[in-house]
């Protein structure tokens, strides 16, 4: 065997000494780092502005918050109806409905009413959400009542132009084109699907290839027509106004807006809680995406702060023990964390990660295990109040601004709870124990009956998994992916519709 050159001695020597001082430096060291970040500075005292909740004549419900600190104004509309009262089989007409909704009415067109905002130096915007769609102008002190015409004008007379609208279907498909290759967002929605069933909670809201184009103008009309009434909906005027004067103005505004029936939502079954494992097979993904969780509860639950709390130290700001074992100690993933979601009917936990093809069933068990340790053993106290600190100390950013309030109003107006809940949110949340947190673990988790979704190279990593112990795996081509069927597969050519 042939002796080592001068050069490999004395590397050999430099390496030895190094991790001869490692070696010593780590006894003198022990546990290191011994000691925690700082702690966080004191709470300020908090007091959430003024309001007051009046209801007009054709059933409007106004609330007005008196927030001075700044020369403006915002007014904000919720109507009762989201992407959960989309027709069946076009899935994306209430998000087509609402990025419409300021393109054009019945008296400018789109250029014409971004000028309109323009002049008034004010901001306007729509958003679909799940249970509920949004529209909001918010405009200097002086402009109020020109910026509450605008609202007005936005979502009682849209043209949905023909024109706006195939160019907002254009740039709907191409952003599902590029959706669909991406794992995250397939896992997500397959995930979804697993966990709500055929409720309407289950259809992602800016619909599918397949419904999408499906879509009319006709379609948009009469979601219009069936929903937005004022006895369907909650305006929030927060800024720097005066209640009455805000209430006379909406009077003035709105006064002509005729009450009429409104379709009745029925809460819809979901599927029952079973373990399922799905594998999404995307041979060219050199990662896995993974998602797993159940359903949940619905907003309006007693022990939601509670749940709030725990799936924060499972996976969110505050706690996240999912990214401490899964990148830090493991060094496994860039990026892990878990997220409570609450609607009007029930919700869902969720918890995700990204690996390389190789660790996905290492990571998957890890994630499992972590969903047992928070039901079976009580939180660290750290853990708790670190959790709570982010949560009570974020709260204050939230309301900074008068849009932000108002989605907090209308929000607490459209799940049923007491707006007095918005003054002492903090102290609810600093009430919180340790012991409360284990009590809805216990009661809330489902450690073994998760809906499972991994999209990636299937063949890097079956075998894998069901070393781990994850034995009914159900295999489906990426291609093959039909959301609306019961089996989640295509019939016919695979990918036709895309």
């Amino acid at each position: 065997m042939p002796r080592p050159g001068r050069r490999a001695v004395v590397v050999g020597l430099v390496v030895a000494a190094g991790l001869a001082w490692a070696a010593q430096a780590a006894a003198q060291v022990k546990g290191w780092p011994s000691e925690r970040p700082p702690k966080a500075i004191a709470t300020r005292s908090f007091k959430f502005p003024p309001y007051q909740v009046r209801t007009l004549a054709n059933g409007l419900q106004v609330v007005v918050v008196e927030h001075h600190e700044q020369p403006a104004v915002t007014v904000k509309m919720l109507i009762r109806a989201g992407m959960a009262q989309d027709p069946a089989g076009k899935v994306g007409v209430a998000n087509l409905v609402m990025t419409l909704l300021d393109q054009g009415s019945a008296t400018r067109n789109a250029r014409q009413f971004a000028e309109a905002v323009d002049d008034l130096g004010a901001a306007s915007g729509t958003q679909a959400g799940t249970d509920v769609s949004f529209a909001y102008v918010t405009v200097m002190k002086d402009s109020f009542g020109a910026g509450l015409d605008l609202l007005s004008e936005m979502v009682r007379a849209p043209a949905f132009p023909a024109e706006e609208l195939e160019r907002q279907r254009s740039q709907v498909l191409s952003a599902l084109t590029v959706g669909y290759e991406d794992p995250g967002y397939v896992a997500r929605m397959v995930f979804e699907r697993l966990v709500y069933g055929l409720h309407p909670y289950a259809f992602p809201g800016n619909g599918t290839p397949d419904s999408v184009v499906r879509i009319t103008r006709d379609d948009l009309v009469r979601f219009h027509d069936a929903y937005f009434a004022p006895n369907n909906a909650i305006l929030a005027v927060v800024g720097d106004v005066a209640v009455d004067e805000a209430v006379a103005m909406a009077e003035k505004v709105f006064a002509g807006w005729a009450r009429r029936s409104v379709p009745t939502v029925a809460p819809q079954d979901t599927p029952a809680v079973a373990r399922r494992v799905v594998v999404i097979d995307k041979p060219d993904a050199v990662q896995t995406s993974i998602r797993l969780g159940h359903l949940a509860m619905p907003r309006k639950t007693p022990d939601y702060l509670v749940a709030d709390l725990a799936v924060r130290i499972l996976g969110g700001e505050g706690g996240n023990r999912l990214q401490r074992v899964l990148r830090i100690e493991r060094g496994l993933t860039y990026a892990a964390g878990a997220d409570l979601e609450v609607f009007e009917q029930t919700g869902h936990i969720m918890a995700e990660a990204d690996t390389r093809s190789a660790s996905t069933a290492e990571v998957l068990r890890l994630m499992v295990d972590e969903f047992y340790r928070l039901q079976q053993q009580p939180v660290e106290p750290h853990e708790l109040s670190d959790a709570k600190a982010y949560l009570a100390g974020n709260y204050p950013l939230t309301i900074e601004t008068p849009d932000g309030i108002a989605t907090r109003v209308l929000n607490a107006l459209f799940y049923g709870l007491s707006l007095d809940e918005l003054q002492t949110f903090r102290d609810r949340v600093f009430a919180v124990q340790a012991e409360d947190v284990q009590r809805v673990s216990r009661s809330r988790l489902m450690p073994d009956r998760l809906s499972i979704v991994l999209v990636g190279n299937a063949s890097a990593f079956l075998d894998s998994l069901k070393s781990a112990g994850f034995k009914a795996i159900d295999v489906i081509k990426l291609a093959d992916v039909d959301i609306y069927s019961p089996d989640l597969r295509r019939k016919g050519p695979a990918g036709a519709a895309r």
